[in-house]
């Protein structure tokens, strides 16, 4: 079984992540802050990871601990579930439309962590929740997760769909590298032989 459980607890957050990499997409996000649990819900169910976070943190400072923390919390659990990573296909990419908003995504989970980040989100606020932690978020995803991750806004005017569509692609795209492959299941996807 591909799953893990992380804790992290600082002066800032208490954080519990169980990730299930080989589940089905069902979801139980509690962080306090709502359209984040609602991202998360979005990241789970379309990447078929099973995941449950549970997150209390300074957020009557902002929400930026909390978000970013939990960043770290899933790229940990993720790279302690896939373990040696034999067998999974390694690279996934996606695009993805919602509405006026397309986003491509291409990842590799190389344990090279590296973030490109070409997406224009024009407003700084959806309700309450400040824009500049999506990008906050997937810094912390990818350098714990150690993926190479490469988030692209092709087209977008709404805030709301630019963001989900981001969360969404990530998901497909992880979806793709997680899988195990038939021909190689007993194989690092590496001619290095170690990821």
């Amino acid at each position: 079984m591909r799953t893990a459980q992380i804790t992290r607890k600082t002066a800032e957050t208490d954080i519990i992540v169980d990730l299930n990499l080989d589940g089905t997409g069902t979801y139980d996000n509690q962080t306090g802050v709502g359209f984040f649990d609602h991202m998360l819900d979005q990241l789970a169910r379309h990447s078929l990871v099973d995941m449950k976070v549970r997150a209390t943190g300074d957020l009557h400072i902002d929400d930026h601990h909390t978000v970013e923390d939990v960043g770290i919390a899933i790229g940990q659990a993720l790279t302690k579930a896939m373990g040696d990573k034999k067998g999974i296909n390694r690279y996934g990419s996606c695009h993805l439309p919602m509405d006026d908003a397309q986003i491509r995504c291409a990842l590799d989970l190389s344990a090279r962590p590296f973030l490109v980040w070409n997406v224009d989100i024009p407003t700084q606020k959806i309700g309450t929740f400040d824009t500049e932690l999506v990008r906050e978020f997937f810094q912390a995803f990818a350098t714990h997760g150690g993926i190479t991750l490469h988030i692209d806004q092709l087209h977008g005017f709404n805030s709301h769909h630019i963001v989900e569509a981001a969360f969404k692609a990530v998901a497909r795209a992880l979806r793709d590298a997680l899988e195990v492959d038939p021909r190689k299941a007993d194989a690092i996807p590496s001619t290095k032989g170690a990821l």
